[in-house]
């Protein structure tokens, strides 16, 4: 069996993610608690017993799910799995920093302390309202992509993740969205819809928050990860830092190619897929791309369990 790691990205959040594997797991508490003094705040508390609106809040979201995806992956190591053991790893989105963090590219305080600036800087960028992004359902991503470029009036729209062969999200101004989600159920999609969203990640409007996160990472020592990561704006591996560093900025802005990820690990013969973290979302991605994949999900102490007798 050849294997690879996959983190999750925003939406995944639950309040409780976590517990579970702190009550069981030393390690996992070691992470929450790392990551609570990197910021200063007692995010833990917020993730375990707080609101689920406040959760949400990207600057709080994204650091949040980095911890749960790391605690769940200490919990692997502690059981004994050889983390090095794994083909490739890969993030979706703010996922990127947690695969990279994972296998020792970047500290764990940093990374939380590069979440929070990443979460603050997106949700800066854009004023609330103005703009949005939607799931169009059952077209190919060229398609989508040429149909967000049709969108006229000289506003924003463009393809922002091709997460599956029949899910691409679309990003950008309002008006040229909704315009978007009209012309591609003309053309056929199965469904168009509004997500409920507080910015419009992975298009140009990011530009912004790719500047900052430009500044913060210029302070961060990226090292080669210990497994390699297959980026997600070149659907290609990524080991040498500074070329990472890069890619991390442009992936404010750029497209998250999932898809083409996933393929591209599938044809270098990784046949299992760990999605490590809260939610499975990214499991119901590779089982849509390829049926023949076998995906887990590693979100508690069960999922641990199940892991580790498959990895061992």
């Amino acid at each position: 069996m050849t294997h690879a790691f996959l983190f999750p990205g925003q939406g995944a959040q639950i309040i409780g993610m976590g517990r579970d594997l702190v009550d069981s797991y030393s390690v996992a508490r070691d992470v929450f608690e790392e990551v609570n003094d990197a910021l200063g705040q007692n995010l833990s508390s917020l993730i375990w017993d707080g609101d689920v609106e406040t959760l949400t809040l990207t600057e709080n979201a994204q650091p949040a799910l980095m911890a749960t995806s790391i605690a769940a992956l200490r919990a692997l190591e502690f059981e004994g799995i050889d983390l090095s053991q794994a083909s490739f790893v890969a993030g979706h989105s703010l996922g990127e920093y947690s695969a990279l963090c994972a296998m020792g590219s970047i500290s764990l305080a940093d990374t939380a302390r590069l979440l929070r600036i990443r979460g603050r800087a997106m949700q800066k960028a854009v004023p609330v309202g103005l703009g949005a992004m939607a799931a169009i359902l059952g077209l190919d991503f060229s398609t989508v992509t040429m149909i967000a470029k049709s969108v006229n009036g000289g506003e924003i729209c463009q393809a922002a993740n091709d997460n599956d062969p029949g899910q691409v999200v679309i990003s950008g101004h309002k008006a040229a969205v909704e315009h978007a989600i009209e012309l591609a159920k003309t053309a056929g999609a199965k469904r168009a819809i509004l997500l409920p969203v507080s910015a419009p990640f992975h298009c140009s409007l990011m530009q912004p928050a790719a500047d900052a996160m430009a500044e913060a990472l210029n302070n961060v020592d990226i090292k080669s990860p210990n497994v390699p990561l297959v980026a997600n704006v070149s659907a290609d591996v990524a080991v040498d830092g500074a070329i990472i560093k890069e890619l991390l900025i442009q992936q404010v802005t750029g497209s998250v190619r999932w898809r083409e990820g996933v393929e591209f690990m599938s044809k270098q013969g990784v046949t299992d897929f760990y999605e490590i973290g809260a939610g499975k979302a990214l499991s119901g991605m590779v089982r849509r791309i390829n049926r023949e994949l076998n995906v887990h999900s590693v979100s508690d102490t069960l999922g641990v369990s199940s892991a580790v007798l498959k990895l061992k």
